[in-house]
């Protein structure tokens, strides 16, 4: 006697599945303007490479011993390839309890989780978020309420970051345990319009504080994406957002026991740009444009920018030089002069720690004024954001060269600088560098001679004269053998730079030192 009708029976649960939440769960769906689940795994995945695990789990109904209805589990799980590379992949099914926790799956004998099977595998984790976590409706499932331990799931998910590449996208309304799980990622994305991240929704809010607040209002793009840092990226649509997932993931390596991959472009180290010699103009209150000096060192079209709305005056990203992957980050004078506030040290912060993980030469574009001044930066904590800044540099390992291209100022211009391990520096002759400016620094240290002068502010400018004349780089690299160099010569200074260090890196494969932490 054969087996075919448990395998028609296997056929039909399978079916039952992949109906989600039923015709009127999609019809929801669609009328957001969303993609179903499945959807979106074939839209990020490569073409007929998903395989799904745990596809029975779900609430069942029987009668007389037969199956009468079945309610699958709010998620969809699997492994699949990314650009040949295989990935895990978990993704909340919103048309399924609009994408909450809950019902009868887990407990004594139940397979491994997405984010074990990604530990144990040594592989990436994706999530594609479209959920809202807990559900009140789960304490009359369960017949009694419960203590909060998510941290069963949360501590895997932690260890994940110093193993595995972890990504999130934002593709819905995200709440609870999701919205954390958002963070815990090395990169996140979220589509604009319609789509919110928060612990709680309006209705929460509404009960915990007393007032109303809408969804986008709460927990939109233009919180996240701007204000708070919570979310790195914005995509135009989902499509937009699996393409920078793919993206991504493709500077980094499968995990931190391999070497990220290489990938070559036509474009030769050797390649010279001259106009970086005019680039930085000599009245400094002319800024540069930071985007076109990346654009004119690194390979071709190869930066992939991470928070571009954040933190604005610090560029930070994922490049190439040579072929090889790289982390990069430039000041960017356009905002705030280029100075390091608490939340352009965020992002550098994450980048380090990137590098470190993964094994990313990092390269420092310095054109640094110093850490943000004023009232408004004291009360976002600027002196504990910089200690952190500070123990983060002198942590670190991976290979690090700084260009210094102009300013490098205080104790901001020395998280420019490693004094272990592989590091080198190199500093264009439009540079200017001190303990602070000069301009303000002289008001400060000749206070006394200057207001005792017969005309303070003509000796105020005589003393800054003075010191401008000490100010040549030529006379810093007399004393001390800082290398300044022809700017056309960075890139093949740097592709050289990067070609060395892949010696050392290999060194350095496995668990990082210190965890990383997002």
């Amino acid at each position: 006697m054969s087996w075919e009708p448990e395998i028609e029976e296997l056929k039909r649960r399978q079916a039952l599945a992949e109906a989600m939440g039923g015709p009127e769960g999609i019809a929801r769906q669609k009328a957001r303007g969303k993609l179903t689940v499945r959807e979106r795994i074939d839209a990020l995945v490569d073409s007929g490479s998903f395989r799904e695990f745990m596809g029975l789990v779900g609430s069942a109904r029987y009668e007389q011993g037969e199956l009468a209805a079945f309610t699958p589990k709010a998620s969809v799980e699997g492994m699949a390839l990314l650009d040949g590379r295989k990935v895990v992949i978990t993704a909340g099914d919103f048309t399924v309890r609009g994408g909450s926790g809950g019902g009868s799956s887990g407990g004594l004998g139940s397979e491994l989780k997405s984010n074990e099977r990604a530990r144990e595998w040594r592989l990436p984790y994706v999530r594609l978020l479209d959920a809202a976590g807990g559900s009140a409706r789960s304490f009359a499932e369960i017949g009694r309420t419960y203590l909060p331990d998510g941290n069963i799931w949360s501590t895997v998910d932690v260890e994940l970051l110093s193993r595995v590449p972890m990504v999130a996208a934002v593709l819905g309304s995200v709440a609870g345990l999701p919205a954390i799980n958002a963070c815990l990622a090395h990169f996140n994305v979220m589509v604009k319009d319609k789509r919110q991240l928060f612990p709680g929704g309006p209705p929460v809010v509404k009960a915990a504080l007393g007032y109303d607040i809408t969804k986008e209002e709460l927990g939109g793009d233009a919180i996240h994406t701007r204000i708070s840092g919570v979310v790195d990226n914005l995509a135009r649509d989902e499509a937009h957002a699996f393409e920078m997932i793919r993206q991504f993931l493709s500077y980094l390596p499968t995990n931190v026991w391999e070497m990220p991959p290489r990938k070559m472009i036509n474009d030769s180290p050797e390649r010279r740009e001259e106009t970086l010699l005019s680039l930085i103009l000599r009245n400094r209150r002319q800024v540069f444009d930071a985007h076109k000096l990346l654009k004119l060192i690194l390979d071709h079209d190869s930066l992939f920018e991470i928070a571009p709305n954040y933190g604005k005056s610090r560029i930070t990203g994922l490049a190439r030089l040579n072929g090889y992957p790289v982390g990069v980050m430039a000041n960017n004078p356009k905002f705030k002069g280029g100075s390091t506030d608490v939340a352009a040290g965020d992002k550098v912060m994450r980048l380090i720690q990137l590098c470190d993980t993964f094994h990313l030469p990092l390269i420092s574009f310095a054109d640094e004024p110093g850490f943000m001044v004023g009232l408004e930066s004291e009360k976002a904590g600027i002196e504990r954001a910089g200690a952190r800044l500070v123990s983060y540099v002198c942590g670190s390992r991976m290979p690090w060269c700084t260009i210094v291209i102009g300013r490098l100022y205080g104790v901001a211009g020395q998280c420019h600088h490693r004094p272990t391990g592989m590091f080198r520096r190199y500093a264009w002759p439009s540079e200017s560098w001190g303990s602070m400016h000069i301009a303000g620094g002289a008001s400060a240290a000749y206070r006394r001679e200057i207001e005792s002068a017969p005309d303070p502010e003509a000796r105020r400018i005589e003393i800054e004269a003075e010191l401008q004349a000490l100010a040549s780089p030529f006379r810093t690299a007399e004393a001390s053998g800082q290398d300044i160099i022809d700017t056309s010569d960075t890139r093949s200074l740097l592709c050289e730079f990067v070609e060395d260090a892949q010696r050392v890196l290999a060194t350095q494969l496995g668990l990082p030192p210190y965890p990383y932490r997002p």
